[in-house]
C-alpha cells in the first residue's frame, strides 16, 4: 500500500468531518430554531475552507498532501481561537455587532450572498446553546482541535508520499 493513502484517507476523513459539522449546524438552525451569530458564521466559513482543501488535496499525494495537512492545521487553529473567543468573550456581549467576526463576514459580502448559510440572524449573547450540557462553541472547538491533530500527520509524515 502506498505512503501517501494514509494521508489521503485522513484528508477525506477532515472533509467529512468539516462538511458534517456544517450540516449540523444547518439542520440546528433550519429545523431547530437555532439561529447563528457572527461568529458562528465565521466557523462555518473555516470548517467549509478546511474540508473544501482537504478533499482537493487528497486528489494528490506527496506535497499537494502536505499542503492539505498545512492548511487544514492552521485553519483549524483559527478555528480553535474564534470558538474560543465565542465561548470566552463574544457570549458575554450583548451584540456582537462590529467584532472581527461581524465585519469579516460581511466585508466579504457571504451574509447577503448566502443568507441561508451565511446569515447572521442573532447577537452572540442569544446564540449561546448547550447540547448535552456543553456549550455549541465548546463542541466546535473541540472538533477544530481534534481536526489539527489529524492534519498533522498528514503535514508530517515522512517517506515516499
Amino acid at each position: 500500500m502506498p505512503m501517501h493513502s494514509h494521508s489521503q484517507r485522513l484528508l477525506r476523513l477532515i472533509a467529512l468531518f468539516c462538511f458534517a459539522a456544517v450540516g449540523i449546524a444547518l439542520a440546528s438552525q433550519h429545523l431547530f430554531d437555532m439561529p447563528p451569530c457572527a461568529w458562528c458564521v465565521m466557523q462555518r466559513l473555516i470548517y467549509l475552507v478546511i474540508g473544501v482543501a482537504a478533499l482537493l488535496c487528497s486528489l494528490g499525494g506527496g506535497g499537494l498532501a502536505r499542503l492539505g495537512g498545512g492548511l487544514a492545521a492552521a485553519l483549524s487553529l483559527c478555528g480553535v481561537a474564534a470558538a474560543w473567543y465565542q465561548y470566552s468573550v463574544a457570549a458575554q456581549m450583548l451584540s456582537c455587532d462590529q467584532t472581527f467576526a461581524d465585519r469579516f463576514m460581511s466585508g466579504l459580502g457571504l451574509d447577503a450572498a448566502v443568507p441561508w448559510l451565511f446569515g447572521i440572524y442573532a447577537t452572540c449573547m442569544d446564540a449561546v446553546v448547550s447540547v448535552m450540557g456543553i456549550e455549541y462553541a465548546l463542541w466546535s472547538l473541540a472538533l477544530f482541535a481534534i481536526l489539527f491533530f489529524m492534519a498533522l500527520p498528514v503535514l508530517f509524515r515522512r517517506g515516499a508520499q
